[in-house]
């Protein structure tokens, strides 16, 4: 096998058990039993546990930004309803069989401390989701501060959802942030 294959499974692996199972509760025999990658192999793409939680988080905020505005884009006219779909996003996502909550805010809660690499992809990837709210806010047309703090609230919705769909395993936290940004972008554009 070569170390691209052998670097996708180990990753494909590695983000399956985190989910499942939790950072910490997964041991590289796991991953090496799992990915069919030997130890030898697995720790010589990843040389510690670390730096492959880091890895995972990396490409599961690809795939979830690549996601997200392909979804906005596919489904919604303009940025107002783009705001919302992410929402809707969230909805289809938490009503997935395999939802175990937010990888970013489960391995944050885990390791956020003693992890400076973890924190720092946690991080961007919040951020990133707010950017992609402050795009939206943005184009409303709404004075900068204005569209920044609207941004930021409907970040703060987003996440909230996440962590309560998490614990639950519901999709109805979706509906209700929905419900709520729907509230706080119909009173900006208001005023």
């Amino acid at each position: 096998m070569d170390a691209e294959t052998a670097e996708l499974r180990v990753l494909e692996s590695a983000g399956r058990l985190f989910d499942e199972r939790g950072v910490q509760a997964v041991g590289m025999d796991a991953l090496r039993s799992a990915s069919g990658v030997s130890l030898k192999r697995l720790y010589q793409l990843f040389p510690s546990k670390e730096v492959l939680v880091e890895a995972v988080l990396r490409r599961r905020d690809a795939a979830v930004r690549s996601a997200l505005a392909a979804h906005g884009e596919r489904t919604a006219r303009g940025p107002y309803e783009r705001a919302l779909a992410v929402f809707d996003w969230l909805g289809e996502w938490f009503a997935e069989p395999a939802f175990r909550g937010c990888a970013f805010i489960n391995a944050y809660g885990e390791l956020g401390g003693t992890v400076p690499a973890v924190t720092a992809v946690a991080r961007d990837h919040k951020e990133a989701l707010r950017s992609y709210f402050a795009d939206q806010t943005g184009a409303l047309g709404l004075p900068p501060v204005a569209a920044g703090h609207l941004a930021d609230q409907l970040a703060l919705l987003a996440n909230g959802a996440m962590a309560v769909a998490g614990i639950t395993g519901e999709a109805a936290p979706a509906l209700r942030a929905k419900e709520a940004a729907r509230v706080l972008l119909d009173a900006a554009r208001a005023a």
